[in-house]
């Protein structure tokens, strides 16, 4: 499902329990009612049962915004930002990215880097699996400095090189959204 997709599905939910919406951006819609509890009940539920879930707290909200602009640069655009990630993502959320950095390892426990990585090499493994793309392809593509840097983060990652993992009876690829 596209950022796109999962927006308009969002929208209709809300619409159809009977809220209304100001604004609906990739993780964040901002309702304009107050909710009673059981109405907050209500839409965490359906929610939920499509796939989406509600998030509370200043940090934990912050920490998803910065999931999901990763999740978007690496997983949904066709190209990586030319920019250092630390600026593309202080510049996306307009907010400092040493706070950024601190509030995101403090709620997930690791660091955005690590995030980032675990993300890009999610991305290769399906470049390498749903595309006809070489290695060094997929690493120009997603900004490694070479094949070789590429490789090993993949081993690092995977336990495996980018050219066995292809003839490996055994291929997982995790949904982004669970890391």
């Amino acid at each position: 499902m596209t950022a796109v997709d999962s927006k308009l599905e969002v929208k209709l939910i809300v619409e159809k329990l009977g809220f209304h919406f100001v604004s609906c951006e990739f993780g964040e819609i901002d309702i304009t009612e107050s909710f009673s509890p059981s109405g907050y009940k209500l839409l965490k539920k359906v929610l939920i049962k499509h796939g989406f879930d509600i998030v509370l707290g200043r940090e934990t909200i912050l920490t998803e915004k910065i999931k999901n602009v990763i999740i978007e640069m690496i997983h949904y655009s066709d190209e990586l930002p030319e920019i250092k990630f630390s600026n593309y993502i202080s510049d996306k959320l307009k907010t400092n990215y040493t706070y950024l950095s601190k509030i995101f390892s403090k709620v997930k426990n690791t660091t955005i880097e690590h995030f980032i990585i675990t993300h890009k090499i999610e991305r290769v493994k399906q470049l390498l699996l749903y595309h006809d793309l070489s290695v060094s392809e997929i690493a120009w593509k997603l900004h490694y400095s070479s094949t070789a840097h590429l490789s090993a983060q993949f081993k690092k990652v995977t336990g495996l090189i980018p050219s066995l993992f292809i003839k490996s009876p055994m291929k997982i690829l995790m949904q982004p959204e669970s890391l």
